[in-house]
């Protein structure tokens, strides 16, 4: 199974995996970041793009690598990653299905109040992060077209991040 973590940048995605896994026996993180950073490595480079999700290979090297991870080790992947265009992750979500795994698909929210709050706070990229800001928009318009129609929203707004790791952990085991 994947517990797909989904929700901008800032939101607590990758702090919430890391305690989702302590919860759910057998499970591991697997960051399909790391796959896109792979393809950034590639020289000459790719296409110009602002966004690795862009590139055609990405999406499906993201399901064959969640497919062949799962096989060897079997278990449960936490998968903390932002997917905003509908059509990527339809077609990530129809490669998974295709191999039969199950995904819960859980998107993690907070107004923008919180957001700008928590990104003008970050300790990571640092404080009001441009990249991180300028995602906030088209998570909003996501969140308002199709994204939380096809996940189960935690709003983080008053969470805090263990209290957030539990209500997913117990939606996966109940």
């Amino acid at each position: 199974m994947i517990v797909w973590l989904n929700g901008t940048h800032g939101v607590g995605k990758t702090t919430t995996a890391a305690l989702v896994r302590r919860l759910l026996p057998d499970s591991r993180v697997f960051d399909a970041e790391k796959v896109g950073e792979t393809l950034m490595d590639i020289s000459p480079g790719l296409p110009e793009t602002d966004n690795f999700q862009h590139w055609a290979p990405w999406r499906p090297l993201v399901v064959e690598t969640a497919r062949r991870v799962l096989d060897y080790t079997g278990g449960t992947l936490v998968m903390p990653m932002t997917v905003l265009v509908e059509e990527y992750w339809r077609e990530i979500g129809a490669g998974l299905a295709g191999h039969g795994i199950p995904v819960r698909h859980f998107v993690l929210h907070a107004d923008q109040d919180t957001l700008r709050g928590r990104i003008a706070g970050d300790t990571v990229l640092g404080p009001d992060s441009p990249f991180r800001l300028q995602y906030l928009q088209p998570y909003a318009e996501a969140a308002r077209t199709w994204l939380h129609a096809e996940a189960e929203v935690v709003d983080t707004t008053h969470l805090t991040p263990d209290q957030a790791a539990r209500r997913i952990a117990e939606a996966v085991k109940g």
